[in-house]
């Protein structure tokens, strides 16, 4: 189910929390706005202390709101990658602020 129904109803902040809501939907987002394409398995890799379960859970949350794409290819054994949609691109910018923001207030909280 996508968090995103009900969009007409919620304020554009609670819209965006709803999407992005998640231990690791952020991680995986900025990973694969870093890296563009990655499989499976070298997210798992970049993201050590994830389930897979989760991983997957967070992945298809992400996919059914349309901020990443998931391609399977039909080998043996399965072969799938993902990418930021058009939707997601536009998220960059928010995630290298968040970023930013990050080094800030390490830089901030360290010096009191």
């Amino acid at each position: 189910m996508s968090k995103s129904e009900n969009i007409d109803s919620q304020c554009p902040m609670d819209v965006t929390i709803n999407i992005l809501s998640g231990k690791w939907k952020l991680s995986i987002l900025w990973n694969l706005a870093n890296k563009g394409i990655i499989r499976f398995n070298e997210l798992q890799r970049l993201l050590p202390n994830i389930t897979q379960k989760t991983l997957t859970m967070q992945l298809r949350e992400l996919e059914s709101d349309n901020i990443i794409y998931r391609k399977i290819y039909a080998e043996v054994p399965p072969k799938v990658e993902y990418r930021l949609t058009d939707l997601g691109e536009s998220m960059k910018p928010i995630l290298s602020s968040m970023c930013e923001w990050g080094k800030f207030y390490k830089q901030t909280s360290s010096n009191n």
